[in-house]
This record gives structure tokens, C-alpha cells and sequence, in this order.
């Protein structure tokens, strides 16, 4: 790509439209700018997540395989917001969906059958899992709303459906691997009547 900012502010938005890729001026608070905004929200957490696991690698070796896996989610994050931007570019692939259900199947293989259901915490980094894997289905919603109104070609729904799929394993695999219990949800007591 031979385009790169070299000016960061552009005085363009300040009347509250921002511009796509194919030209067109939109609202800020246009479908599209909302779904770009949650993938970008969320690829910026997926870094906090990732820049935890690195930290605590010392200690958990096995946290490394993590980090392999979910680093590249980062670019492809970016081919979204790409794709999203400019309705008419394709950066990502069924590939990457494979990917995805690959490391998913993994994983799931390891921890086992889930018998209940989790409250997300335990560690920062269960805790940060879980916040990337809740954006992940926000973006997932944003898309699918754009969808409605102006349908989205290629893989970007099913790709941050499954990446959201994967965060959710992603969190109990770093319970698991750094030795820490599930929290497991406990229901209310019913009232009596």
C-alpha cells in the first residue's frame, strides 16, 4: 500500500461526517462507522490481552501457543475495518474462519466438556479474555445490523463470529493453564412464595 497519513487531524469531521474508502461522506454515527469503531475497539483490547499474555509467559510458558494463535486475529481485525471502510475490498478469506474452528477444536479437546456456565474473572487475564470476547460479540451485532442495510460480501461476519467463539475457549484455556478455577455461576435463590 502506498498510501500512509501523514497528517493526522484533517478538519473533515469536525461537522460530524467522517469519509469511506469509496468516497462517500458519512455520519458518524452512520452503521458503518459503528461496526469500524467496535472492530477497532476490540482489536485494541485484543492487544491489552495480548501484551498480558506476554507478560506472564515467564511464569506460563504454556501461554505462548495463545498468543501465536490470537496475534495474527490483530491484522486480520485491521482487513475487517479495511473491508468495512471499503465496501467493494476483500482482505479476508474462509482460511482464516479454519483458522479459527482449528485452534477452537484444540483447545476444546484439552479442557473438556463445559458443565456450567462462567462468570468471567479469576485473573486479569481470564477477566481480559472475556472483555475482548464480549466486544467481539458487540462488533459481531454492529456488523449484523450493517448487514441489514447494506449486505456485506465475503467471510467478516462469520470471521468475528468464531473469533468471538474462540476469546470464549481462549479464557478458560488461560484459567486452565494458569492453574486457576472456573468461577462457576451460581443461580439466585428463588423466592419463596
Amino acid at each position: 500500500m502506498g498510501f500512509r497519513l501523514s497528517k493526522i487531524y484533517t478538519r473533515t469531521g469536525d461537522k460530524g461526517e467522517t469519509g469511506l474508502g469509496d468516497g462517500r461522506r458519512v455520519p458518524k454515527d452512520h452503521p458503518r462507522v459503528e461496526a469500524i469503531g467496535e472492530v477497532d475497539a476490540l482489536n485494541s483490547q485484543l492487544g491489552l490481552l495480548l501484551a498480558g499474555l506476554a507478560e506472564q509467559c515467564r511464569e506460563h510458558p504454556d501461554l505462548a501457543e495463545v498468543i501465536e494463535v490470537l496475534e495474527p486475529c490483530q491484522h486480520r481485525l485491521f482487513d475487517l475495518g479495511g473491508e468495512l471502510a471499503m465496501p467493494v475490498y476483500q482482505a479476508l478469506n474462509a482460511a482464516e474462519v479454519e483458522r479459527l474452528e482449528a485452534a477452537i477444536d484444540a483447545w476444546n479437546e484439552e479442557l473438556g466438556p463445559l458443565k456450567n456456565f462462567i462468570l468471567p474473572g479469576g485473573s486479569a487475564l481470564i477477566a481480559q479474555a472475556h472483555v475482548c470476547r464480549s466486544l467481539a460479540r458487540s462488533a459481531e451485532r454492529r456488523c449484523q445490523h450493517l448487514n441489514a442495510l447494506e449486505p456485506l460480501a465475503g467471510v467478516g461476519l462469520a470471521y468475528i463470529n468464531r473469533l468471538s467463539d474462540l476469546l470464549f475457549v481462549a479464557a478458560r484455556l488461560i484459567a486452565k493453564r494458569q492453574g486457576i478455577a472456573e468461577i462457576l455461576w451460581q443461580a439466585a435463590d428463588k423466592p419463596k412464595v
